[in-house]
This record gives C-alpha cells, sequence and structure tokens, in this order.
C-alpha cells in the first residue's frame, strides 16, 4: 500500500515550503487510495510547543488535507533507543566526544588545507580509559558509521543519484544531552509505519544518502525518494529569511482562498501551467510528481491575489453563505447581494465593505472640480428603495441639467454612490441600496 507522511517541527508555524512538502505527499497517497500520517516531530522537548501542533491542525484541516493518523515522535522514543541499540551491537554506531569548538576548528583546518569538512572519526581511536576519561568530564555523542560505499538510488525527480559516503561525516544521531535528532527517528518512523514514498527539498538529499544505509544496517527496504526544488522569491531571492511572512495562517488572514493556494503550489515548478481548480480532488487527479523538474522555482505571494479573486467569482452563493450571514446581510437579500457584487469582491473581507455601503451609505468620493457638479446630483438623487430603472432616470436628469456626458457623467456619480471607481453596473447596484450616500464633504 502506497503511505507517505508529512513530518513538520511543532517550533513554529507551517509555511508554503512546508505546505508544498505535505501537498506532494498526500497528492500522491490520495491518487494511490493509500494513507497520508501526519506525524509530529516533537523529539526537541525544549523548542517543540503544543500550541504549533494545534496550529498545523488547524491550517492542513483549512486546505482540506486530512491525514489518516496522527504520530508523535515523543512517544515513541523506546523504539529510537531500541534501533540504536541495534545498530551499536552491529557495529554500526560509536560514541564521539569533540565540543562544537573542536569540531568548527576541524573543519576549518581541512578546509585551509583543500580538503572536504568531513569527519576524521578520531573517536573510533579512543581507547576505553580515554572514553572513559572524557565521559566523566563531558556528554559523548552518537554518530552512524557510514559504510564508505557509493550510496545509489533513482529520484522520483531528480532521476539517478550516486554519492559517495566517504565524501560524507557520519552522521550525528543523539546528542550529547539524549536527544534523538531527526535521521534517526525519520528511518525508524518511516520503516515501522510503512512508509513507501518520501517527498521531500532537494536540501534533503544528502541525508537520504545516509538514511539509505541506515535502513539497510537496520533490515530494512529504502521507500521511493523524490525531492522538489527550494522555493526562492520572484527574483530568485532565497525565501528563509521571508518564510515569517509566508506562514499560511499570514496568508490566510490576508484572504488568500486555500485552493488558490494549493492549485499554485500543485503546478508550481512543474512543466504543467498553474491551474486553478475548485476542489482537492481535482489536485489529485492531474498531479504527477515526474512531471516537476531540480531547478530553483520562483514562488511570488502577488500570484495567489488573482487566483484567489478568480475562484471568488465563480462561487455558488450557498458557497459563501457563511460570510454573507457573518456580514450582516439578510438570508433573502444574500442571492441578489451575491450575484451582483461577487465579480468585484477580491476577497472574502470585501463582502462586509460591499455591504457596509449598501445598508450605511456609502462616503463619496469627488475631485474637486467635480464636488459642486456631484453635490448638486445628490440633490436631485430620491431616497431608497430604487426600482431597476433608477440608475437610468437619475443619470438621465443628471445629464439634462448639467449638460455632462459619458465618463465625465457616470464615473462621478458612481464615485458619490460608491466610494469607488470601481465596481458592478451600477442599474443593478442601486436596487440593493438600503441608504443614500453620506453627504459629501
Amino acid at each position: 500500500m502506497t503511505t507517505t507522511r508529512f513530518a513538520p517541527s511543532p517550533t513554529g508555524y507551517i509555511h508554503v515550503g512546508n505546505l508544498r512538502t505535505a501537498l506532494f505527499n498526500y497528492l500522491i497517497a490520495r491518487k494511490a487510495g493509500g494513507s497520508f500520517i501526519l506525524r509530529i516531530d516533537d523529539t526537541d522537548p525544549e523548542r517543540s510547543k503544543e500550541e504549533y501542533v494545534d496550529a498545523i491542525k488547524e491550517d492542513l484541516t483549512w486546505l482540506g488535507l486530512h491525514w489518516d493518523r496522527v504520530e508523535r515522535q515523543s512517544e515513541r522514543l523506546e523504539r529510537y533507543a531500541a534501533a540504536a541499540d541495534e545498530l551499536r551491537e552491529k557495529g554500526r554506531f560509536y560514541e564521539a566526544f569533540e565540543t562544537p569548538t573542536e569540531l568548527d576548528l576541524k573543519r576549518k583546518k581541512q578546509l585551509n588545507m583543500g580538503k572536504p569538512p568531513v569527519y576524521d572519526r578520531a573517536a573510533l581511536k579512543l581507547s576505553d580509559a580515554e572514553k572513559d576519561a572524557l565521559r566523566a568530564e563531558r556528554g559523548g555523542h552518537w554518530r552512524f558509521l557510514l559504510d564508505h560505499a557509493r550510496i545509489e538510488w533513482e529520484d522520483g525527480i531528480l532521476g539517478a543519484q550516486s554519492i559517495d559516503a566517504a565524501s560524507v561525516s557520519d552522521p550525528v544521531l543523539i546528542r550529547g544531552d539524549g536527544q534523538v535528532l531527526y535521521t534517526l527517528a525519520s528511518v525508524v518512523d518511516d520503516m515501522e509505519m510503512g512508509v513507501s514514498h518520501v517527498v521531500r527539498g532537494s536540501d534533503h538529499v544528502t541525508n537520504t544518502a545516509t538514511q539509505i544505509q541506515m535502513i539497510e544496517a537496520l533490515g530494512g527496504a529504502a521507500p521511493n525518494f523524490a525531492h522538489h526544488s527550494l522555493l526562492t522569491g520572484p527574483q530568485g531571492e532565497s525565501l528563509s529569511k521571508r518564510l515569517g511572512t509566508l506562514s499560511i495562517r499570514d496568508l490566510r488572514a490576508k484572504g488568500v482562498e486555500p485552493m488558490a493556494l494549493l492549485s499554485q503550489l500543485a503546478r508550481l515548478g512543474s512543466s504543467d501551467p498553474v491551474e486553478l481548480r475548485g476542489s482537492v480532488e481535482e489536485l489529485i487527479e492531474g498531479f504527477d510528481i515526474t512531471r516537476f523538474g531540480a531547478a530553483p522555482t520562483k514562488f511570488d505571494v502577488a500570484d495567489l491575489d488573482p487566483l484567489s479573486a478568480r475562484l471568488l467569482h465563480g462561487l455558488p452563493v450557498e458557497a459563501v453563505a457563511e460570510d454573507l450571514g457573518a456580514a450582516g446581510i439578510p438570508e433573502g437579500d444574500q442571492a441578489a447581494f451575491w450575484s451582483v457584487i461577487r465579480e468585484n469582491v477580491e476577497t472574502r473581507a470585501d463582502i462586509a465593505r460591499w455591504w457596509q455601503v449598501l445598508s450605511e451609505g456609502a462616503q463619496p468620493e469627488a475631485s474637486p472640480e467635480d464636488a459642486e457638479f456631484v453635490a448638486e446630483a445628490l440633490a436631485m438623487l430620491p431616497p431608497p428603495p430604487y426600482g431597476a430603472e433608477a440608475w437610468a432616470e437619475w443619470t438621465g436628469a443628471v445629464k439634462v441639467k448639467s449638460g455632462r456626458k459619458g465618463k465625465q457623467l457616470f464615473m462621478p456619480l458612481r464615485k458619490a454612490l460608491t466610494g469607488r471607481a470601481r465596481g458592478p453596473e451600477m442599474a443593478d447596484f442601486m436596487p440593493l441600496m438600503k441608504a443614500p450616500p453620506k453627504p459629501l464633504g
């Protein structure tokens, strides 16, 4: 069975980079009729917060990405300890004692000598007495002993991959304070949870190589790996410093529609154009991981605005009934309101703004040269309610009295009734007005 997972750390809110990974794994599982696991990587007790666990679930639910089960790595520490014991018994796990400062000095020395900054395995040469002496003064960390051979796999996006294990440091799996690190926990979880496909960012390629050896050392079979490109800003700049402004909840607060965001991320970086989809089911049907490339992928949050607006413009009144009710629009007025207004709604927040104009009256907008004209025109406007011919009758009367016509006539009158230069057809708008515009000025 196809099984995928999304494994965020609850140390902050998920952002567009996280979501892209989650979405790819979700779509692969659903397209194959498989299982999608939400796995909370909370082995760091100091940085992991329950509020972020709740936020992750809330964001995924808002997006319509529903998991089949939740796993917590903090509840599986015994399994990681058992795997560590097995690696020790097999001679693939060893204790090292260098401090971060000592390791940094080693790396700098290697670089100065033109050598790759790979851990020199000095800990393997320590005698038992030397280890005991070091343990007495500092905590030891545990490294996986790589087999210095080539590690090869067929990547679902990058194609054939081959990494010389000798060019990679033996990875630290357990820190000096006893904290289990991502690499060990992920390997054990993927094996025991039957994860068949792992999609993640291309910055994990080296991790994948070492994890393949670890899985094999523990007697397992590696899943199918695929490494997607990393997102950049619109000018190719790194998003790493900007991701705080691109959290899913920030985009939600900004008015981005979930299907606009998912539609963009489901195609961005592939050979297919971004196409707005109306449901997650449509995304599942059209998803193909092999269509994605390795080149850095430009993400521009501004592209989400027109997608969100297009999605809203096509929604039936039933789909926005909750928003219409929250804006205070009487149920009997909702269908007519949405029919007239929806093409002019950019985000759901605009619903309340347009209803305020209709129910309380707009603050008229007029340029200095139009102020006298608008004041005279408003004096000719009868109070609501207005019929279907109200706009034609009023503008016709104003035209006769003022001599204005065309844009010089209609634009100032539109701005007087709506406070805006753009909006719906005024002949349709006026019958919805519950209050006249406010006095000019």
